[in-house]
């Protein structure tokens, strides 16, 4: 691993345009909370709203064709969508927000998880997540979760996280968690924006996460590039996919 990728650290100047981009992303999405344009992302394209219908994952940059460039990082800012059958919102909330289960809902991506604490619609969770591809990365994560309403069958969530620390020789004798913003750089934030929708006698979930993460330095790119593109998008299928089993088998 250390021959492959060099340790680096989170600047300040990259949380800073990081902070920045987050404060836009949640402005835009406040009008459609309030009924002004659609509540769903799917809704705003027929073509995906069928595919969605249909049992396909939709799952798409927000905006661009790439990850948006700011210094010494890039921000994967993805949207996902996926609609289960004869489930409910009631259902689905119970689920996801069963956290210390979430280790046997989402796993290989999600290899240990615990809820800390929780009031009302709060929740502090820890998750160890893996990250595979080329080479391994585990990574502890502190999340602070919040759940709204906005109507019955209608809510929203949010989660930032609070802390990731890379792990070394994870499960083992050696095991050392490094401190928060240091090591690889595979995954510096992660905020995902949670949406459900009971309708059409099922479930409309869709997430929108926005993951902070190094630049792609010159000539390590056969070995960074994989995990920094492709990991976004493929967790985010992942983890809508296995909502999707988890209810639909219940």
């Amino acid at each position: 691993m250390a021959h492959t990728a060099n340790i680096v650290q989170l600047k300040p100047r990259t949380m800073a345009a990081f902070e920045a981009y987050i404060r836009e992303a949640e402005a835009a999405m406040v009008p459609s909370l309030h009924g002004h344009g659609a509540f769903l992302w799917s809704d705003t394209d027929p073509k995906i709203a069928q595919q969605v219908r249909h049992g396909d994952i939709a799952a798409q940059l927000w905006s661009g064709d790439a990850a948006v460039k700011i210094p010494n990082g890039l921000i994967h800012d993805w949207i996902g969508a996926a609609f289960i059958p004869r489930a409910t919102v009631a259902a689905t909330l119970a689920l996801i927000q069963d956290y210390d289960n979430h280790k046997n809902v989402y796993q290989p991506d999600v290899m240990d998880s615990k809820l800390i604490s929780h009031h009302g619609d709060d929740f502090q969770i820890f998750l160890r997540l893996l990250k595979k591809k080329i080479i391994t990365v585990v990574l502890d994560t502190d999340h602070d979760v919040h759940y709204s309403s906005v109507d019955p069958a209608r809510w929203c969530c949010r989660s930032y996280t609070t802390r990731i620390a890379e792990v070394d020789d994870a499960g083992t004798e050696k095991e050392k968690v490094l401190p928060p913003d240091t090591g690889y750089g595979f995954l510096w934030r992660l905020y995902s924006y949670w949406r459900f929708q009971e309708r059409d006698d099922g479930v409309y979930v869709e997430c929108r996460a926005i993951s902070l993460t190094r630049d792609i330095p010159m000539g390590l790119g056969w070995v960074i590039e994989p995990i920094i593109r492709k990991l976004p998008k493929e967790s985010l299928i992942h983890t809508l996919k296995a909502t999707r089993d988890a209810l639909t088998s219940a």
